[in-house]
């Protein structure tokens, strides 16, 4: 039987939350569901075709070179971070865009069609190119071309930042995003048409015999939609059904309330005679005058019988409420499991919607775990085995393009330096090798990077799980490095290369726009830290380029 208490609150609860349902009225995902849901669909649009996948910014060449899955589309010449306050080294993406922004750091100078690469400042803008880097750590690039790029560019593009230019190479794809893994829609999704497997390479049964790269983008981006809508219109059932299980427990609650009350009033009654009692008998015991006994006695006798005839009351009472506890125990579980049906529902759209954005993960030697973000949000992670860990491994990053006719994904790599493992130190900050900028880029070594993914072993639920759908734009990282401070909420991964100059990033004061840390180790704080000391002093904080144009 349930106490009277606990059926109180449990009216009450209920009683709360139907007000609460009718004020705020009806929303099919939560206020967090949502922003989930706004941030994974945002990345839909690298499905499309001609789509930039990758800018590589080449300091020692001072350009920047924009591909999309066919190759080469554009390049220009730039202006990097002066010394002191050099453009760190690394890999990153575009994490906002703002056509007319204006620095935070510098007198609220104007940084036109700025894309940022980090929260701290790092961007690539518009700018005054002077023929040497001149910045204060932003890459700036030509107006006209900054425009054009800023209206073919999405969020989330890779940005790689080397001391060299080096081209993509096309390789085959790491073995462990081939994982077959069925896209499996939600049992109770209320859809008319069977939605068809998808493997990790993008094929399904509506591409079979069809050999267009086209045609296999548009079919998949259908399926995933469908599946989308499917979720949807499930989650959007189990909203109305969670309301109607809410208002039907606070109507069984309201209806039990007046019969709960007199029980509880009842079972009151029956607590003072027998406090009444208890007084009686303890006045016997103490014996004293005939005429205090005598009252004492009625007293006992009166109390005695009054809590025979309420306890009488009170069975009928709780007789006449078990039915009414009872419905509203069951309204109430009824309405707990639709709730949770609700959420559930809306993960699923959130994980629908997250399925049409590209995967990124990171392998780090430094940390020896393997992350996972789609749409710049942290899925998962895991440790993985490197062999000879000792050894380095080198920083690349593989890039899923595009189906080619047979259906499977190609994939190209770029390295962070030309010789992998054996790098050769700095040069001064502000210096070019002769010819560089009219030099032709390096190709990236397809072998090195083949011998790196040799050496990294994924778990099978790991593998699993990355290769659920793999998309173009899709990417693996694989570093020496770990994650950066930078990488934090609305970040894809950020990774700095250590021992090359990083100024124009450590002597940014603001801390990243997420104080979680959940990707960084206590090393890397220390050691960006520490940069950022470094460079305050080297830099005296901070000073113009001398060029009245634009600053960053």
């Amino acid at each position: 039987m349930i106490s009277t208490v606990c059926l109180t609150r449990a009216i009450a609860f209920l009683l709360l939350a139907t007000i609460a349902i009718t004020s705020t009225g009806i929303g099919i995902l939560s206020s967090a569901d949502a922003k989930v849901v706004r941030r994974a669909g945002r990345s839909d649009p690298a499905l499309e075709p001609n789509v930039p996948l990758l800018a590589i910014v080449g300091l020692a060449e001072q350009r920047v070179t924009i591909y999309d899955a066919t190759g080469k589309i554009l390049q220009s010449p730039v202006s990097s971070g002066q010394t002191g306050l050099e453009t760190p080294q690394g890999i990153f993406s575009v994490v906002q865009k703002e056509e007319e922004h204006t620095s935070n750091i510098y007198d609220d100078a104007s940084m036109p069609f700025m894309q940022r690469v980090t929260w701290t400042g790092i961007a690539l803008h518009a700018g005054a190119l002077p023929g040497y880097p001149a910045s204060h750590g932003c890459v700036r690039m030509p107006y006209e071309f900054a425009q054009e790029l800023f209206g073919l560019t999405k969020l989330g593009l890779r940005v790689v930042i080397a001391r060299q230019d080096i081209a993509p190479v096309e390789i085959a794809g790491p073995a462990f995003f081939k994982t077959r893994q069925p896209l499996n829609d939600a049992p109770a999704a209320p859809t008319s048409e069977q939605l068809p497997a998808v493997d990790a390479s993008g094929r399904d049964s509506l591409t079979a015999g069809s050999h267009s790269a086209v045609e296999r983008r548009h079919q998949l981006v259908q399926q995933l939609r469908r599946l989308v809508s499917a979720r949807e219109a499930t989650a959007e059932a189990a909203v109305w059904k969670e309301q109607d299980a809410r208002q039907t427990a606070a109507r069984v609650a309201a209806d039990a309330a007046p019969a709960l009350r007199a029980l509880k009033q009842a079972e009151a009654n029956i607590a003072k005679d027998e406090s009444d009692l208890k007084a009686a008998e303890k006045a016997l015991e103490a014996g004293g005058p005939p005429a205090k006994i005598a009252n004492a006695e009625r007293a006992k006798a009166q109390a005695m019988a009054g809590i025979e005839a309420k306890r009488a009351q009170l069975q009928v009472l709780q007789a006449q409420t078990q039915a009414k506890t009872e419905a509203v125990k069951t309204a109430e579980q009824e309405a707990r499991a639709a709730s949770a049906a609700k959420n559930a529902a809306a993960e699923a759209v959130s994980e629908a919607k997250q399925n049409m954005a590209p995967v990124s993960v990171f392998i780090s030697r430094k940390t020896q775990r393997l992350y996972v973000r789609k749409a710049q949000i942290p899925i998962f992670e895991a440790p993985v085995f490197i062999h000879d860990p000792n050894r380095m491994l080198g920083s690349f990053v593989f890039t899923a393009l595009e189906h080619d006719d047979k259906g499977d994904m190609r994939w190209n790599v770029v390295s962070l330096f030309k010789n992998a493992t054996d790098i050769e130190p700095p040069r001064p900050s502000g210096k070019t090798r002769p010819g560089a900028k009219g030099s032709e880029p390096v190709a990236s070594d397809v072998g090195a990077a083949k011998a790196v993914l040799e050496r990294i072993t994924v778990s099978d639920e790991a593998r699993d799980r990355i290769s659920e759908v793999v998309l173009p734009g899709s990417s693996l990282i694989i570093s020496d490095e770990g994650p950066s401070i930078e990488t934090g909420k609305d970040t894809d991964f950020v990774v700095v290369m250590s021992g090359e100059p990083q100024g124009g990033i450590a002597m940014r004061q603001h801390p990243p726009r997420d104080d979680n840390r959940a990707y960084s180790s206590a090393r890397n704080e220390e050691s960006d830290n520490g940069n950022r000391k470094r460079a305050r002093r080297s830099s005296g904080g901070g000073g113009g380029s001398g060029f009245p144009f634009w600053f960053d």
